[in-house]
């Protein structure tokens, strides 16, 4: 979740018309091959999936919240974001899309206004580099959780960050935005020392890396469209890439070079899988 105020003034080059494959469906294409967005198993991320009785938080939702993809499960939902225009905006986005219910509040999480043990399922998508408390943050996770909650925290993974750094706005390294670069190792331990078990550690996302840094090159005036032609020419390349026979290889090697999020999915401490 980036909110960039300050653009450089610098020449844009954009395309007039959109092709049907430079929007964002490109990128919906890269994370069901890495395993997003499951409609098998209904999972959203590989190990992360929900039930009917299952009640969803999704922390940081935005605009757009992560944990839509689980509305044709059943669950129940809260939405919490510092800002109301997007609680009120995801809100309307998941109703009438199969949730049993959707309650939004907002919030800062600094406490997050729910009871303990209260839900069932933590979603907390890219927030935990902007937060100033990273451990108080995960402890309000914990509380509001039952035993057997399952949590998934992702990241920006430090590779894709780093290299970012020499050209990318200013602002996105400051508050309201990427306040701190998490390592694998720094958010491992981060997770493990608020009392949580790690069930699987995933990094991915080189296509996400790389169209980060052609957003910053080409001065693209905003995330969605139109997109200049260097991003509308990487996201046509990336297609075609992954209908190769070795796409998917190649996607997965690049994946582990240069992976844009770290995604980890986490119980408490001691709590069996059920």
């Amino acid at each position: 979740m980036i909110r960039l105020t300050r653009r450089r003034a610098t020449e844009l080059t954009v395309t007039a018309q959109a092709e049907p494959l430079a929007d964002l469906r490109v990128g919906k294409q890269d994370l069901a091959a890495t395993g997003w967005h499951n409609d098998a198993t209904g999972e959203l991320f590989p190990g992360f999936g929900a039930g009917p009785d299952d009640m969803i938080l999704d922390v940081g939702c935005g605009d757009v919240p992560v944990s839509a993809f689980l509305a044709g499960s059943g669950a129940s939902f809260v939405l919490a974001d510092i800002l109301p225009e997007a609680v009120q905006r995801a809100a309307e986005s998941l109703r009438g899309a199969g949730a049993r219910s959707v309650t939004g509040i907002t919030t800062d999480c600094s406490p997050i206004p729910l009871a303990d043990a209260s839900v069932t399922r933590v979603v907390a998508s890219e927030i935990i580099e902007h937060v100033e408390e990273p451990s108080a943050f995960l402890a309000e996770l914990s509380r509001v959780g039952t035993a057997d909650a399952l949590y998934l925290i992702s990241a920006p993974h430090e590779t894709s960050e780093e290299l970012q750094r020499p050209f990318a706005a200013p602002d996105y390294f400051e508050p309201p935005n990427h306040i701190r670069v998490l390592s694998s190792d720094a958010m491992a331990s981060l997770i493990r020392e608020a009392g949580f078990d790690i069930i699987s550690h995933t990094s991915e996302g080189f296509y996400s890396s790389m169209w980060w840094c052609f957003f910053w090159a080409s001065s693209q005036p905003q995330v969605g469209p139109p997109f200049t032609d260097l991003l509308n020419s990487w996201q046509n390349t990336w297609h075609l890439l992954l209908d190769t026979p070795q796409g998917p290889e190649l996607k997965r090697q690049l994946d582990a070079l240069i992976p844009k999020r770290q995604v980890v999915i986490a119980r408490k401490a001691g709590q069996a899988p059920s």
